[in-house]
Formats: C-alpha cells, structure tokens, sequence
C-alpha cells in the first residue's frame, strides 16, 4: 500500500504538525506501508528538492516565502502533479490547515484517489491577530469542498472535534485518532548535555520548561508575567519566532532576567536535557490555534507533570485529563497560573506522581505506534470498501 502526505512543512522545521508527520511517516513505514511526504522548503528562495530522511522519501517544494503563515508555492500543482505519476499513491493523506493541498481539487491525478484529511486545527478566529478573519472568508469554501470530497477526516481529540464549526457538517466521517509520538527520537541526554542543563536553572527554585513557536497564540507573555509573581519559579521557554524581541523586552521591563530565559533555538539533546532535567512542563496557550499541544506528550514521556491553559474546545486540556498527569488554568489567567506554579513549588512529592501517571499513559495512549496501528486501519478500511483505485 502507497500512501502520500501532504504536509505544510517538516522537520527540521520544529512544530507539533511537522514533528508529528514525521513520527508518523516513520512508523507506518515500520508497519511495512512505502510512504512520500510532498512539502515546502521552510527556508525560501531554496530550489525544490527530493529529501530522504529515515528511509522516507521526502520532497521539499521551492517556497517565496510566507503570508498568513501561509507557504507561496507557485510550482507546487506541477510538483503534486508529478509526484502522484512517479510515486502511484493508493490514497493521499493531507494535513490541514495548508492552501496548497487545495491543489488536490483541481488535479484530475489527485481526484482519482481517496483522501484522508488530518484536521490538525481550524483555521481559528483570532482576537490577536485580526488578519486570519477576512482571509478566512476566501479559504472557507475551499476548505468546505475538500472536506466533502474526504473518505475519512482525522480529528486529534472529543473536544476539538465537538467545537469544530467547519467539521460540523461532516461529523459522519469522522474519527477522533489523538497524535502521538515516537519516544525513540527523543534520545537519553549525555552526561555533559545534562550537567549544562543543570547549571542553567536557577539554584533552589520550581524548575519550568516551556517550548513552542514565539507567537501570539502560546501565551508566554502571560507566564513571563505569571513568574514574575511566582518568586520561586525559573523558567525557561525553548523556541523561537517573530514575537521573541517582544518577550525579551517584557523580561527586561520585569527585571526578571534571572528567573527566565528565552533560549531560542536549541539542538534535541539540549532540549533532552532541559525536560529530564525540569520539574514542572507548561503549556500557557490561549487560543484554539492550540489545537493539541504534541509537545505535552514529550513531557509526559518524561514523567513531568504538566500545567496547560485549559483552552475551550481544545485539545491540551483533553490531553492533560486523559493523561492524568496536570493541572489546567484558565487560559490568560496570570493569578491563576501564578497560584499554581506556587502550589507545586510547596507540593514536590504530587509533582512526582502525576509525573509518573503521566509516563505510564503516554505508553499506553499516545505512542506513535498505536497511533499507526489505528491510520493503517483506516486506510485499510477504505480500500476494502471500495475507495478508487490509484491512479
């Protein structure tokens, strides 16, 4: 069986949609599937080209760069339309939100076969960034006749899918298959990797990690304040993006230099190390663009417990819950995230046990394997049941 992903970018790009297509592509090809991933170049201007990467072949389409976080791929159609010819797909997999799969409606090589959709998020509203509205309004009718044209739309949680306004009329074909991931890509730090880590935070206080995107909807301006009330917090946010001159201004004008730091980008093992060597993992997101938080599940791997915005209609709060491995506050709330970031200073011996509940569930609920095992099924499913035969 030939499946091939349309994905929005890959790593090295570091997101959760980015890091999970590749774990994902990884483990059905273990399962004995021959998967592609068709993506964009992360860095614009690159000319296309064909990637390979853990025996999965990967091409990387030439970008001009991005708008509305959206990658401008003129020659993307032409490389789909190729692809789909040398590669034979039994179904194409596409990962939303990303334009440029929309491509797979105008294509006659790509109607031909059947699609499963990965619904990674809506494109959500947003009271920060006021932009997305407008656009949206062009990108919704494409989006409705994509989802119509679906064998199988892939939902990540209950809550999203529950809340999610563009999924509403297709509810019928839908499934909820959570994201998962491989804790083989996330190596044991070496002993120096680890000892750098431990220098970093600050002696005799709650040890926080926070990783993700610098951008308007991961609330890190409202743990930076939240630490600020918290005294006997340091934290560290891993990451970069367009808001890290913001944030580091926000540090400054706090005086909190000494309590947190704004890593920036980091290798893995360096972000190995700061999770092994971490109390507490927060996730201060306050918009549905959070639609799932896959970086939760890395914490949990390590038995960290969590402490996650408890966004409506999203997935980290069902993660933490199912989890059993956190706390979840209001999102934006500083009071409340500061209350709780005290409480665990105070409670060392419940940090170790959520910690440790939350180790045991990620094997049981979110390895990448299982998460596999259940996409196979699908595709499996819809080739038994008669979904067009590859082109």
């Amino acid at each position: 069986m030939r499946i091939l992903h349309i994905g929005k970018f890959y790593p090295p790009y570091a997101g959760g949609m980015e890091i999970f297509l590749k774990d994902l592509l990884k483990s059905l090809k273990d399962a004995d599937l021959e998967v592609a991933g068709l993506v964009h170049h992360h860095l614009s201007g690159r000319a296309t080209f064909r990637d390979e990467i853990e025996g999965v072949p990967i091409l990387r389409v030439s970008s001009l760069g991005q708008l509305l976080y959206t990658p401008i791929s003129p020659s993307f159609p032409l490389v789909l339309r190729k692809i789909i010819r040398s590669f034979r797909p039994h179904i194409l997999h596409l990962h939303f939100p990303n334009p440029s799969a929309f491509w797979s409606l105008a294509l006659s090589e790509a109607r031909s076969l059947p699609w499963v959709i990965q619904w990674h998020s809506d494109v959500v509203p947003s009271t920060i960034d006021r932009r997305l509205q407008p656009a949206y309004q062009c990108y919704r009718p494409l989006e409705q006749q994509i989802l119509k044209r679906a064998e199988k739309i892939l939902a990540t949680s209950k809550p999203y899918l529950h809340h999610s306004i563009p999924l509403k009329p297709w509810v019928s074909k839908c499934a909820v298959v959570p994201l998962g991931v491989d804790p083989g890509r996330l190596p044991s730090p070496e002993a120096d990797a680890l000892e750098q880590a431990e220098r970093s935070w600050r002696p005799g206080c709650l040890r926080v990690l926070s990783v993700g995107r610098l951008t308007y909807y991961k609330g890190f301006d409202v743990l930076i304040r939240a630490a600020g009330r918290a005294k006997g917090a340091s934290v560290q946010i891993v990451g970069d993006g367009n808001l890290r001159t913001h944030l580091q201004k926000a540090i400054h004008r706090k005086g909190l230099e000494h309590r947190v730091l704004l890593r920036g980008g980091l290798s893995n093992e360096m972000l190995q190390a700061l999770f092994a060597t971490c109390h507490v993992f927060c996730l201060p997101s306050i918009e549905r663009t959070e639609a799932f938080g896959v970086v939760l599940l890395e914490a949990m791997r390590y038995g960290k417990p969590i402490v996650a915005g408890d966004i409506p209609g999203s997935g980290p709060g069902w993660v933490v819950r199912m989890g059993e491995c956190g706390w979840l506050v209001p999102p934006g709330d500083v009071d409340a995230l500061a209350i709780q970031l005290k409480n665990l200073a105070a409670e060392p011996g419940l940090c170790r046990e959520l910690g440790q509940k939350g180790r045991e569930n990620f094997h049981k609920k979110f390895h990448i394997q299982s998460v596999a095992r259940d996409v196979k099924e699908i595709y499996e499913d819809i080739l038994k049941s008669g979904g067009r035969v590859g082109y």
